[in-house]
């Protein structure tokens, strides 16, 4: 359903020195699948996302969806294909426009793909009563909701279109505990109704741990590990990984006996590099606690260690 190879992503700066946000991601998704890409901030994970959908242009690389290549289409062309792969954005306060009432920003959408008047309310209709909202909020301003509120209609707007790839970038961390775990609910629930792909992108190890089916473990724009979620916690591999899942808040770390699991947890030093200056080697090196002098020579290719996993690791 969802491939992308090699995708690449260099920003120019004024002072013509250059930045590498996503350099070479190879990854594939499944129908009905969540796919979840996690890592720290500034790891690229929201601009891979905006590659996926070419809301930024890549410098290299390609993405197909249901085998039809997408990154040298037409403009024209790209249009219509537009509603079949949706986007979530962050910030649900900013993906709505303040001086538009909540109806005309999701009617504008149906206008947009050609809907009549009738079949656009139909389908908002519907899509509130998924959401378990009611149609009264189609004539509030959005400063006048709550941020589950504005993040449940903006998942609503997503799903107007009736798209097979929706790409949610971190559509949790504006909300509170509560309102989350409702919001996985509902996606969890609307995913395997729809038979759709989700990219699930976010930097919360546990929640990615529960809610995805297979993650994409991002550092310096470059994939250092795609498992199984399902094995994180008994298998995950590359050091970053594990340091990642090591620090994740947990509430039977005192529970663990000593000797078992990964009750100690994995601390990091130091800071990542700087992504002006270019890395030939492996970018986790520096940090990583594990490494060796070859780490610091030449960059491991990432190969399958078993079945739907693999590593980026000489280790």
């Amino acid at each position: 359903m969802l491939e992308v190879k090699n995708l690449s992503k260099i920003f120019s700066l004024s002072s013509g020195r250059e930045i590498r946000a996503v350099n070479g991601v190879t990854l594939r998704a499944e129908e009905n699948e969540i796919l979840g890409i996690v890592g720290e901030s500034g790891c690229g994970k929201s601009t891979l996302g905006r590659l996926i959908l070419r809301l930024v242009e890549p410098s290299e690389g390609q993405v197909f969806l249901k085998g039809r290549e997408i990154t040298h289409t037409s403009r024209q062309a790209l249009r219509t294909m537009r509603r079949s792969m949706e986007m979530i954005f962050q910030n649900p306060f900013a993906s709505f426009n303040p001086k538009i009432r909540i109806g005309g920003s999701l009617s504008e959408v149906c206008r947009y793909y050609g809907m009549n008047a009738g079949e656009s309310r139909e389908r908002i209709k519907n899509l509130l009563t998924d959401m378990g909202m009611t149609e009264d909020l189609l004539y509030h301003w959005p400063r006048e909701l709550s941020g589950g509120q504005l993040q449940r209609l903006a998942i609503a707007r997503a799903l107007l279109s009736d798209p097979y790839l929706i790409i949610a970038d971190e559509p949790l961390s504006a909300l509170d505990v509560s309102v989350q775990a409702q919001l996985l609910n509902l996606l969890e629930d609307l995913r395997r109704r729809r038979s759709m792909i989700l990219v699930f992108i976010s930097h919360d190890m546990t929640v990615v741990e529960y809610f995805c089916d297979r993650v994409a473990v991002m550092y310096m724009g470059i994939i250092m590990e795609l498992i199984p979620a399902a094995e994180l916690s008994v298998n995950a591999l590359h050091p970053y990984t594990r340091s990642l899942r090591s620090s994740a808040p947990r509430l039977d770390v005192f529970k663990t006996p000593a000797g078992e699991g990964d009750a100690k947890p994995l601390i990091l030093g130091g800071e990542p590099p700087n992504p002006l200056i270019p890395i030939h080697a492996c970018p986790f090196a520096p940090r990583c606690p594990e490494a060796m002098p070859r780490c610091g020579e030449s960059r491991p290719e990432l190969r399958e260690v078993s079945d739907g996993h693999w590593v980026r690791c000489y280790r």
